[in-house]
């Protein structure tokens, strides 16, 4: 599983032109799921994504957490996480786990970052959307569930 962290002072998102979803403070989580990924590769990302240091404290050094300042949480399925690009110039989506079992997966994302007690937005899975966001910093952090050493 990979997700892309980064850290908003805002983000929301749009279908068809109609606002879906919107947070103030806190991370946007772009989210691909893999073939091989189950729960435990969720809770790891969710894990974290929630304990991440990348708040300024009182002293501007990024020494808080979500959790610390209780920031909001946007979460938005992205199977292009998941492109290869080694090879040519098309990516390929080989390695993205079929629909069905990636939306399993992002919900119980969901499910469990709901569990934490942190206000959580998402997008529609398998639909376009538009994404706005204002980044904060840039801060932008990148995790691999399979790369943990």
């Amino acid at each position: 599983m990979r997700a892309v962290i980064q850290r908003v002072d805002r983000a929301s998102v749009r279908i068809n032109h109609q606002e879906l979803s919107s947070i103030d403070k806190g991370i946007l989580i772009l989210l691909g799921v893999g073939k091989a990924d189950t729960e435990t590769d969720a809770d790891y990302i969710l894990e974290k994504a929630v304990n991440l240091r990348i708040f300024e404290d009182e002293y501007n050094k990024m020494n808080r957490s979500l959790i610390d300042i209780k920031g909001a949480m946007m979460i938005i399925s992205q199977f292009t996480l998941m492109g290869n690009c080694i090879k040519g110039r098309r990516p390929s989506f080989t390695d993205a786990e079929e629909p069905s079992r990636a939306n399993q997966l992002y919900e119980y994302l969901i499910g469990k970052a709901k569990e934490k007690g942190t206000h959580v937005e998402t997008g529609k899975f398998q639909e376009m959307m538009k994404i706005e966001l204002v980044n904060d910093g840039p801060v932008t952090i990148l995790i691999d569930s399979k790369k943990k050493f």
